[in-house]
């Protein structure tokens, strides 16, 4: 942590927090700032957890999930909620324009902001940084601030298995390259703190509507795109496919997963078409960056390996571009088994 000893005197009295996390939050980005909100809260904070939208329904056990503002729902109560916070936390992003209109609202405010993140080219916008890449999730550098701050007693079963939700998932379940030696040894201490591995592992990965184990039966038989000479797969789905199946937040997680795990593929992607843009997921394995090909191509960014992106263009010609983008980068998208 930048500046820990001011960090320190920072909280040192009862004081009014705004937690946001970013936009389309995952199980880091919420674990890490549910578990963070009750650590604060034990120590006589009041705390506010805030959202640029809605969060996926396989997360609706986690503590305090249900107190958490929806900016897209309840704009008045979140604009509320920013505008008295003595001091504002930032987790799992680091650029304000992550979190959409309510960016331009914590950037309007004078408090004190702390960013807690993980991912590439920081905005060092934040007063107070506590930031690693090195760090496999969000939820991890959580732990190591609770550390820092002697806050561990503060962490019991229920903020463990938030913490533990969130490394597990931005480690794809311990198989990522981002897997160390030190989230092992987080996650030991974790399950040490009451953390339920097998229970959080069920409610992420094995709670499934009938209507997301159809779609997702569709995706890969109907919109999946192999381009086996690049090394390259693709997945698209439209307003029209999402209806069909009733797709519900959260229900296109992971999905691009399943075309970076075929045999010979460099990267992936899956196109979900929105009311205003579409957006994009990309995952490569290797040496190929998807994050300096997002942030190039998409307006987005990332990590080497996992990176999200938009475009304004119709879902066909954002296709078409792509394609034409991976015919550019053939030469850097072979396949090498070494890697």
């Amino acid at each position: 942590m930048t500046n820990l000893e001011a960090f320190k005197q920072l909280l040192a009295g009862p004081r009014k927090v705004a937690i946001t996390v970013h936009t389309n939050p995952d199980a880091d980005a919420l674990g890490a700032a549910l578990a963070l909100s009750s650590i604060l809260a034990q120590q006589g904070h009041q705390t506010n957890v805030v959202s640029p939208n809605s969060y996926p329904v396989f997360l609706h056990w986690m503590k305090g999930i249900k107190q958490v503002i929806d900016y897209e729902k309840k704009p008045a109560r979140a604009e509320q909620a920013i505008g008295e916070a003595e001091v504002i936390f930032c987790l799992d992003f680091n650029d304000l324009e992550r979190i959409g209109e309510l960016g331009k609202l914590v950037a309007a405010t004078s408090v004190p902001k702390v960013m807690i993140d993980h991912h590439l080219e920081p905005d060092h916008f934040a007063d107070f940084e506590f930031w690693s890449i090195e760090a496999g999730a969000t939820a991890e550098l959580v732990y190591d601030l609770a550390v820092q701050m002697d806050w561990l007693k503060y962490i019991g079963p229920e903020e463990a298995d938030c913490l533990y939700a969130g490394i597990m998932t931005d480690t794809g379940g311990f198989r990522h390259p981002n897997t160390t030696r030190h989230i092992h040894e987080v996650v030991a201490e974790l399950i040490g703190l009451g953390a339920q591995t097998a229970r959080v592992a069920k409610l992420v990965y094995d709670t499934n509507t009938e209507n997301r184990l159809r779609l997702i039966g569709f995706v890969l038989s109907q919109r999946l795109v192999v381009m086996k000479e690049v090394g390259v797969a693709y997945i698209y789905l439209t307003l029209e496919d999402q209806k069909k199946f009733k797709a519900q937040k959260g229900d296109t997680e992971g999905l691009v997963n399943y075309a970076l795990s075929i045999a010979n593929i460099t990267m992936a992607a899956m196109f979900t078409e929105a009311e205003d843009m579409i957006k994009i997921s990309f995952r490569s394995v290797g040496s190929f960056s998807v994050n300096e090909f997002a942030r190039k191509y998409f307006n987005g960014g990332g990590h080497n390996n996992a990176a999200g992106g938009r475009s304004e263009e119709s879902l066909q010609d954002t296709i078409e571009y792509f394609k034409k983008l991976v015919e550019k980068h053939k030469d850097e998208l072979k396949y090498d088994p070494n890697e």
